[in-house]
C-alpha cells in the first residue's frame, strides 16, 4: 500500500502586537549607537539587510500599553526578546536567532496617565538568520513596482503589494525563525515556533500564515492572474 505523501510544511510572518493592545510599546535606541555594515547578496552585491546594530546595546522604551510583553521589533534587523523566551528557545532547540546580546533598558516612559511597569524584563537583542529559504516567485502573489527580480540568488525587488506568499519546495533548511530570499523583510517562522508560542503563552507576538498575509499600503488590489 502506498503510503501518504507528505503534508508542506506551514509557515508564519511574525510581527509585533497590535497597535494599543496591552503590550503595545515603542524601542528606540539610546546613544552611542554603533553601525556595522549591512549583508549583501553573494552573487549581485546588493544589499539584503539594514545596517549591523554594534554594542553597546541600550534602548529606551515608550509603553503605550500596560505592561512590556516578550518580544519588541527595532528600527533594524534585530529584535529584543525577554530572558524567559531566550532560555525557552535555547533548551528547546529551536535555531535561527543568532546573538542574545544583554540589552540596558536605559528609561521606560509611558505614553499615557498611568504607574510604571512594576516589572521590566532583561532583555536580549537578537538578529534572526538570513536564509536560504526562498519566495516561490511563481505561486506567491507580490505586485512589483517596475520588475520581477533579476537576481536568482537574493531576488530582492521593490514590492507594492503582498496578498500572500509561499516558499519554494526544497529551499528551506529547517530554521525556525529566518528571513527569506526574495522577502527579507518579513520574519518568517515555522510551525514548530508558532506552537512553542502559543505553549508558552509569549506576549506582543501576531502570527499570520504566510499565504493570508495582506500588505498594500497603497490599495492597488492583488495581482492581475495572467489567463493560459
Amino acid at each position: 500500500m502506498a503510503s501518504e505523501p507528505a503534508a508542506s510544511p506551514r509557515f508564519f510572518v511574525l510581527k509585533k502586537g497590535e497597535i494599543g493592545s496591552r503590550h503595545d510599546v515603542d524601542v528606540g535606541k539610546s546613544e552611542p549607537v554603533n553601525r556595522g555594515d549591512a549583508a549583501l547578496c553573494p552573487r549581485c552585491g546588493g544589499a539584503i539587510g539594514m545596517l549591523q546594530w554594534l554594542p553597546p546595546y541600550r534602548v529606551e522604551l515608550v509603553l503605550h500599553g500596560e505592561e512590556l510583553g516578550d518580544f519588541m521589533e527595532t528600527s533594524g534587523d534585530d529584535l529584543l526578546v525577554s530572558e524567559r523566551f531566550a532560555r525557552a528557545f535555547r533548551e528547546e532547540g529551536l535555531t535561527g536567532l543568532e546573538g542574545f546580546h544583554p540589552v540596558e533598558v536605559v528609561r521606560v516612559r509611558r505614553k499615557r496617565r498611568g504607574p510604571k511597569p512594576v516589572h521590566v524584563p532583561h532583555y536580549l537583542a537578537v538578529t534572526p538568520c538570513f536564509s536560504h529559504a526562498a519566495v516561490d516567485m511563481a505561486r506567491s502573489r507580490i505586485v512589483y513596482a517596475d520588475d520581477p527580480p533579476t537576481c536568482e540568488e537574493c531576488r530582492e525587488a521593490t514590492k507594492n503589494a503582498i496578498y500572500g506568499y509561499t516558499l519554494e519546495p526544497g529551499t528551506w533548511r529547517g530554521e525556525d525563525i529566518f528571513r527569506p530570499r526574495g522577502l527579507y523583510g518579513r520574519l518568517t517562522v515555522s510551525e514548530r515556533f508558532a506552537r512553542f508560542v502559543e505553549r508558552h503563552g509569549f506576549t506582543h507576538m501576531k502570527l499570520t500564515p504566510t499565504e493570508q498575509l495582506v500588505w498594500d499600503p497603497i490599495g492597488l488590489g492583488p495581482p492581475v492572474t495572467k489567463q493560459g
